[in-house]
Order: structure tokens, then C-alpha cells, then sequence
């Protein structure tokens, strides 16, 4: 019988995704991953839990205790606290202070998940490691999950070939989020109606702006109409805005404007009117940590360039530096620092980080 380690986080995803696999007939045991400390990590302004009685992470191990003595499956419990903070937080706030925009799950998936996690894993004599992502994996090959709406190898496209080896996506074939649920409920699980968790992988809920107080000094300044070159509004720092922001500018007047670049120099952040203005597109962007889960390497595929997005036709030139030049008919709200993620019909091959947007418009060009 084979030996399945099982992420068990606490929620509905991962419970039946062990549920499966121990109906399949695996030898199958949970491992809870506990990565984040408020107290250790200073973690006070913007947390909404920081005077509860129970942590969330306690209150998750409480839960994917229940969940391992309902199937019958041991559960195992291991800190990743200090790995998650050098592989995964360091990396989110140094982004941040470059005026990007970090997409942590992502790197959580590389170094976490997929990494520290699996080497306890074997060392606890797994065969296989599972967890609840929709993906699948077929002759080693990572494709999307059956629900397209749910489908989550956009996070997944760091990971290598090898990271992908032994691994199981139990939920990669379920229609829907309702149908987990419904065989939670089934089987008598208590998380089958568990709100699904949000916010920072492992962190959960924060107030966004006052969370970083915690660990990036903001710095206020202004906001400038790209067109006009006037002064519209004061911003309360670069790191808390995104290209294509809308909400949040605080700006009167009655227009609508959108963020549409940064000079972190002058530390002034761009906005023109309209949610179709010409400075929110881009036909080429340069990607960097390009990894590829695949011996392919090819020259035109769709792409995805934020989570939930539509794919869209790129066609890739490799450059001699590692990076990747993407070129594509205008797209809005190409950001850097979000992933690019590559597509061969249903599979994902890989992806890399949004380095640097080229924008038509001679003004942007030196902008975030």
C-alpha cells in the first residue's frame, strides 16, 4: 500500500482531497503546516485576532484535528515559521519596496508547499504528498482542474518538474466547489461549510495598509494627473496601490481615475481618466524567474497575467540574460511583479515574474 502525506490545512479543500485518497486505498496521513507567529513576527497593527482567545492557526489545527479523527488518519504537525518569513515574506515586502506587486502564494507553493513540506514528508515515509489544489497532474504533466473557475495552477507555475514528481491534486477531476463540499458534508465532516480562508497565504485577514506599518516605513506623496502633470490628490505610500487601481485614490472631483504608474524617485504616483485610457496598456513585458515544468520551450502560447484573468496569445523570445521578452496585442494592467503564466491549451507550462511592462505611450516608459 502506498504511503500519501496529505497537506491538511484545517479547511474543506484539503479534508476531501484526504477523504479521496484514503477511499482510493492509500495508506494516507495529514501534516498541518504551521508558518506564521503574530507574536514572533510582530504581526499587532491591522490584525483583527491579535486579542483572541484562539489564534486562526490554532483554530485551523483544532479543525484539521477533527477532520484526520472523522476519516482515520493520524495527523502530524510541523513550524515552517522561519523558512516562510526568509523564502516567502522577505520576498513580498522587498517587491513591495520596488513598487511592485507581490503574489506570495506563489512563492509560498515554491519554497513552502513544495519544498520544506516535502522533505518532512519523505521523511515521515511518503510515497506521495497530496494537498487541495484544483490542477491536476497527468504522465507528470501539470494541467488545469476540471473547474476552470477554481483552477489554481496559476500558483502553481514556479514549481519544477521535479517539485511536481509524486505528487497528487485529488480535486483536479471535481466539477465544482459545492460538490467538495457536498462530499464533506456526506461523509460527516465538520468543515464542510468552513468559510474559505482569504487574504496572505498563511497569514489570513489583515487590514492591508495598517499590516505593513508593522514592517515598512509609507512614505506620503503625490498624486499627479499623467496628462495635466497636475497635482490631484496626496497618496498615503507607493507600496499600497496597484496598475489598474481604482478605489482608494480618494480623489474628489468626480473623476474617475486610474493608477497607471510610479516614480518611486520622486515618489509620485501616476493616474489618468478613464478605465480604458491609453496608459493602462502594454504589448510586451520582460519577464524574469522564468521556470518552465516541461522540456518545451516555445515560441507562441497563451498566457495568463493575473489570477481569474482570460489567456491571451503571446508570442516569446528568449533572451540571453534568462529572461523573456512576451509580446501581445494590447492587454490593460500588465503589472510588474505579478506573475506571467504559460499555456498549451490545458496544460500549464511554467511561468516567471512580470519584470518590466514596455508601454507604447513614451511617457510611461520609465514608470512602474
Amino acid at each position: 500500500m502506498k504511503k500519501v502525506i496529505v497537506g491538511i490545512s484545517g479547511g474543506v479543500d484539503s479534508a476531501v482531497a484526504a477523504l479521496l485518497l484514503k477511499e482510493q486505498g492509500y495508506e494516507v496521513e495529514g501534516l498541518f503546516m504551521r508558518n506564521w507567529d503574530s507574536s514572533l513576527n510582530n504581526d499587532y497593527l491591522g490584525n483583527p485576532n491579535i486579542n483572541s482567545m484562539v489564534c486562526p492557526q490554532e483554530q485551523d489545527y483544532n479543525d484539521a484535528k477533527k477532520v484526520c479523527e472523522t476519516i482515520g488518519i493520524p495527523l502530524h504537525r510541523i513550524d515552517f515559521i522561519k523558512e516562510y518569513w526568509d523564502n516567502v515574506f522577505e520576498y513580498f515586502l522587498d517587491e513591495l519596496k520596488k513598487g511592485r506587486t507581490p503574489n506570495p502564494d506563489i512563492m509560498c507553493n515554491k519554497y513552502i508547499k513544495f519544498d520544506y513540506f516535502i522533505r518532512e514528508a519523505k521523511r515521515l515515509g511518503a510515497d506521495y504528498i497530496a494537498t487541495g489544489h484544483y490542477a491536476k497532474i497527468e504522465n507528470g504533466r501539470l494541467l488545469r482542474s476540471k473547474d476552470k473557475e477554481k483552477d489554481q495552477t496559476y500558483f502553481l507555475s514556479q514549481l519544477s518538474k521535479e517539485q511536481l514528481e509524486n505528487v497528487l491534486f485529488p480535486l483536479g477531476d471535481i466539477s465544482s466547489k459545492s460538490e467538495v463540499r457536498k462530499i464533506a458534508e456526506q461523509h460527516g465532516l465538520s468543515v464542510a461549510h468552513k468559510k474559505d480562508s482569504t487574504g496572505i497565504c498563511f497569514i489570513g485577514e489583515r487590514n492591508f495598509k495598517n499590516f505593513l506599518k508593522n514592517y515598512l516605513p509609507s512614505q506620503k506623496g503625490d498624486i499627479i494627473d499623467i496628462d495635466t502633470n497636475k497635482r490631484v490628490g496626496e497618496h498615503i505610500g507607493l507600496m499600497y496601490y496597484t496598475i489598474g487601481q481604482r478605489k482608494g485614490l480618494e480623489i474628489g472631483g468626480g473623476k474617475k481615475y486610474f493608477v497607471v504608474g510610479k516614480n518611486l524617485n520622486d515618489n509620485i504616483l501616476y493616474v489618468a481618466e478613464g478605465e480604458d485610457n491609453e496608459y493602462l496598456f502594454s504589448t510586451s513585458c520582460i519577464i524574469e524567474q522564468v521556470n518552465f515544468n516541461c522540456d518545451e520551450r516555445p515560441t507562441s502560447c497563451t498566457a495568463k497575467f493575473r489570477y481569474r484573468a482570460k489567456d491571451y496569445e503571446v508570442k516569446l523570445t528568449y533572451l540571453e540574460d534568462n529572461t523573456i521578452l512576451a509580446e501581445y496585442d494590447k492587454i490593460k494592467a500588465v503589472t510588474p511583479g505579478q506573475a506571467c503564466v504559460f499555456y498549451q491549451g490545458e496544460y500549464c507550462l511554467g511561468g516567471g515574474i512580470i519584470k518590466e511592462v514596455q508601454k507604447d505611450h513614451q511617457k510611461l516608459w520609465y514608470l512602474l
